[in-house]
């Protein structure tokens, strides 16, 4: 399994912009599928996006479709969530997640690998 680790997250204002970053350890991360999940305070964790491990199959919850975008850089060994337009209902930690099988899916059931998270903040 890979080793995930989250940067990016913070307090931003409604209408704003974060990128968030995952870093992976190992050399088997551009044969992952990757995830991003989010979890709200009292809430259950949520898929937010996803993609495979050529890039090719991306897929997006209803509520971030056309303000987040998921991307990889296989050469980093990184995946990113550029979160625009940000509104205060996108408060949550958020998660990237690895899954080796290497597809996209939205079913946190199929990641083996998991990060800590990072705080994202969205003040109305």
């Amino acid at each position: 399994q890979v080793q995930l680790v989250e940067s990016g997250g913070g307090l931003v204002q409604a209408g704003g912009s974060l990128r968030l970053s995952c870093a992976a350890s190992g050399r088997t991360f551009s044969s992952y599928g990757m995830g991003w999940f989010r979890q709200a305070p009292g809430k259950e964790r949520e898929f937010v996006a996803a993609m495979s491990w050529t890039g090719g199959r991306t897929y997006y919850a209803d509520s971030v479709k056309g303000r987040f975008t998921i991307s990889r850089d296989n050469a980093k060994n990184t995946v990113y969530l550029r979160m625009n337009s940000l509104k205060p209902e996108d408060t949550a930690v958020y998660y990237c997640a690895g899954d080796s099988s290497g597809i996209a899916s939205m079913d946190p059931h199929l990641y083996g690998s998991w990060g800590q998270g990072t705080q994202v903040t969205v003040s109305a």
